[in-house]
């Protein structure tokens, strides 16, 4: 039967606590620079659900083994590893427009970048690079969605997190970071 909460926890990060939470189809959201008090309650305001901590949930919880394969990914993402995918990701309260960018996105491999202008067309929409830009911004899973590997099509960092949190330079400096620890560097 299913369940109508999401599973929640926090692991620490480089720049602070690491918040994710997965419902039963998949990982949902993936946050730092945030409390977990406004990440529990941005999850409630957008899903419409409860929010309950892994820890009171059994490690066969489809929604735990979501959190546990998401952990495991971010942690190597973080420690300079590639992730092997197949983690699953549940993007329904997305529009049809970010759900098609963001798995777009979700293609470009480790190590790699592709441009907003590249996504646009990729998803057959060539004129919309910044159309791109906004859904990339809107990405409720950060890092497992690797929108960091998107930048501007003259090769510059483009930009990073849309207006969720930290000052612009803050989270340029968190994707250039992100993108070194994958051994690319970008202007």
């Amino acid at each position: 039967m299913p369940d109508s909460s999401v599973v929640r926890t926090t692991i620490p990060g480089p720049w602070g606590p690491f918040h994710l939470a997965a419902t039963e189809r998949g990982v949902v959201a993936v946050a730092w620079l945030t409390t977990e008090a406004a990440f529990d309650a941005d999850l409630v305001k957008r899903l419409g659900v409860g929010v309950e901590d892994a820890g009171d949930v059994p490690p066969r919880d489809p929604r735990r083994m979501h959190l546990d394969a998401a952990l495991a990914a971010l942690e190597g993402l973080l420690a300079g590893r590639p992730t092997r995918g197949g983690i699953a990701i549940d993007l329904a309260d997305r529009t049809s427009w970010d759900r098609r960018v963001l798995e777009a996105v979700a293609t470009i491999p480790w190590g790699r970048t592709a441009s907003y202008g590249e996504i646009a067309m990729q998803v057959g929409v060539p004129r919309a690079a910044r159309a791109v830009g906004g859904a990339v911004g809107r990405n409720p899973v950060s890092l497992l969605i690797p929108c960091h590997r998107v930048i501007a099509a003259n090769g510059s960092i483009g930009g990073y997190g849309g207006d969720g949190w930290g000052s612009r330079d803050e989270r340029l400096a968190i994707k250039r970071d992100l993108l070194r620890r994958e051994g690319v560097s970008v202007g």
